[in-house]
This record gives C-alpha cells, structure tokens and sequence, in this order.
C-alpha cells in the first residue's frame, strides 16, 4: 500500500486528501481556509473526527508545513517517507498539456508561463508545488490539468469569431474548465450504466458555486460552457456567465470604471445568482425567500433557463443525447434545482423518477423507467482522479 496526496492550491485556500493507493482509500482529509490572511482555519477530518484551529498562515511553505506536521503529529503517518507521490489540481494548461504530466522543472516552468490564462490559480498551484518538492523532495509529483480533458474539442467549438491571429499569437480560444471532474463522472456515468462512453452521447453538468456543462461524444469533451476563462458559460453563484462584450464597455462608461479588471471583479464576483437576487448566491437562500421575494425566484428562473439553452444547443450539435449527469454541489444536493432542469426537457423525452430524485449526494438513476434518456447522479471526485492520475503516471502502487 503506498500513500498519495491530492492538492488543490487556491489563491486563499489549500484543500487536500490523503489516499492509500491502489485500495483508493481516502484515510484523511482537511484545508486551510483564508491563507495568506489574518485568522486563517486550518482542519483536519480523520477518523470520522474533525477538528479546526485558528492560527495565520501567511504562505504556501506554512501550511505545507503544518500540514505535514499535523499528519505526523496525528498518527496519520509514522513518517514523512510513507507519502509517495503527490497530485496537484492545476487550472490551466493551455494547448501545451493535452493531459495530466509529471512534474519536471520544464513543466513547471510552463505552469508558472500559463499564468495568464488563470492569474488567481497557476501562480498559487506553481506555490503549492515547490513547497512539496522542499518538505517532500523524495516523492514523485504530478499535475492534473482542469483543461486537459477539453482539448479534444473540434476548432469550430473552441475557436471564437476573432482574428484568427489572435489565437495564433496570443492562445484566444476556449479552454473549459472543471475537466477533472467531468472526467471522473462521465467515466463513472457508464461503469453505472455498463454502456462504453465511447457509445453514448452524454452532457455532464457540474452544478456547484462555478457551474460548467460539457457535451461528450466518442467519449471525448465535444463542446463545453465555460470559455477562454471560467467567466464564460451559464448563470453561476457569483458570476455572470456569458455577456455581450459591448455591454462590459457600455457598463464601464456609466461606471466611471477604466480598469478593466475592476470590471471583470463585478462579473466574477458580484454577479450571477448574487446579482440577480440582491440576496445570496447560495442556490438554497433563493429557493426558501422565493415565494416572498420576486428578486430570488428571478434569479433562479435565469439560472435554469440558461441550463436548458446548452443542453438544447449540446443535444443539436452532437444529434441527440442518451444520458444526463449532475453533479456538484448543486447538481447532487438540489432536488428541486434537477427537477426544474429535467421538466423543462420533455421535448427530448426526459423524464424524471420523481421519487429516485429525493435523494442527496448519492450515486443514483433518476430517470423513470420509460424515459428515453438516462439521467443520474453522480457525486464528483476530483480528488481520486487525481490520485489515479499519479499512480497511472509514475506507476506507484500500480496493480
């Protein structure tokens, strides 16, 4: 048995999992919440038991630090040397990483040279990488790539209408993102299913906070929501999702805005199911205030709608679909939000088991039986891709 990390470095966040590979037994879990800033979290779950403490963390080597500590602290590890291998979920990878690559300094160079295609992930990845190879210098260390899995999409689904130029020169295109974890359910979806995903045509949906659908064909992405950055796609918790660029300049003007950064804040940050409602960009607040707040139901009226429109544009550029998947925060634990998607695509033939949809975070097939498509949860895990991602590559604890 071999132990192996999953790492997900954010910019004020570092999550991670322990798993004993090739059992893929998560043995621990924990993250360090607001990194870098005054009253950082740091926790542990091991054991059924959690615990929290509040101490700053100023940068990626401390809570690499502690994280290690508390491991051996715990009784978690006898030793530093039982980590193996450590897997590190990095946003971009552009056209230069097709799919998940060990880490060498070349790699890691280019990782840090993709920062501008995601400014608040590559650098906090690059970060959280070093600091392993300091504190675990023997292990083998990979990086998996959200837009990886997105690299098989057709030019005519991830070229935008721009001088051709801009993409030659500069890398505009579609990218994607949450590949990971579209991946990891899609693959999933059809072990449940026992149908090759070569053979279906399927649309995953990752339904959480950042919300992406990507249409799969020939068991490859085809097509998916979010665009050159994560801004682009549907209606989101916090951000805006597709807009006409020509609004952004006409908004900067009324807003006396000339930073375009500062624009782009609003759209990431203060928009979405946040903008819309005024209230909350959690999915849960709008679907209890909704009857009393016209502003809430609003909101989640925009979000189902623009749901529908990709799975409508996904169903016509692939020539049907066969299976639907939800996953994610939302997609897994909202029962009203899948029934209101799945309602709204009888048109297709969907149909919902109404009682197999009461359900949270459970693998489930929640079509009824005389649907013509199969519809079904599939809790994401991103981390145990990851992993597999480390032992396929290096070969560590491989059966």
């Amino acid at each position: 048995m071999v132990k192996i990390l999953a790492v997900n470095a954010g910019s004020s966040t570092l999550k991670w999992k322990l798993f004993e590979m090739p059992a893929e037994q998560e043995i621990a879990s924990g993250m360090v919440d607001r990194l870098g800033l005054p009253g950082s979290v740091f926790s542990v779950k091991f054991n059924g038991q959690k615990t929290k403490e509040k101490i700053d963390i100023p940068d990626q080597e401390t809570a690499v630090s502690m994280l290690l500590q508390r491991l051996s602290d715990s009784g978690i590890i006898n030793d530093l040397s039982e980590i193996k291998g450590v897997g590190h979920r990095v946003v971009a990878g552009g056209e230069f990483f097709k799919e998940s690559a060990e880490v060498t300094p070349e790699n890691l160079k280019k990782i840090e040279e993709l920062a501008d295609y995601a400014p608040l992930h590559n650098p906090n990845e690059a970060k959280g990488i070093i600091a392993f190879e300091h504190k675990l210098p023997h292990a083998k260390q990979v990086a998996v790539f959200d837009t990886s899995f997105h690299t098989t999409m057709p030019e005519e689904n991830y070229l935008y209408s721009i001088p051709l130029d801009y993409y030659h020169k500069y890398g505009a295109r579609k990218y994607g993102a949450h590949g990971t974890s579209h991946r990891y359910v899609s693959a999933r979806a059809a072990e449940i299913l026992g149908v090759p995903l070569a053979q279906q045509r399927m649309i995953t949906m990752h339904l959480g906070s950042g919300v992406s659908l990507t249409a799969i064909k020939d068991g490859k992405s085809f097509d998916t929501s979010m665009g050159f950055t994560p801004l682009a796609g549907v209606t989101m918790s916090t951000r805006s999702g597709d807009i006409d660029a020509s609004l952004v300049a006409f908004l900067m003007e009324k807003l006396n805005i000339t930073d375009p950064n500062q624009m782009v804040d609003i759209l990431n940050k203060k928009s979405g199911l946040l903008g819309l409602s005024g209230l909350s960009p959690d999915m849960r607040d709008l679907l209890a205030s909704r009857s009393e707040r016209p502003e809430s139901d609003l909101a989640i009226k925009v979000f189902v709608n623009r749901i529908v429109k990709y799975i409508g544009s996904y169903i016509a550029e692939m020539g049907g679909v066969d299976t639907l998947v939800f996953t994610a925060g939302m997609g897994e634990g909202s029962i009203p939000v899948r029934k209101m998607i799945v309602d709204q695509l009888g048109f297709i033939g969907a149909k919902l088991d109404e009682k197999a949809n009461e359900v949270q975070a459970v693998e489930q097939i929640i079509s009824a039986p005389d649907s013509k498509v199969k519809i079904m949860i599939v809790p994401t895990n991103e981390e145990l891709m990851i992993v597999r991602d480390v032992v396929r590559l290096t070969g560590l604890a491989a059966k």
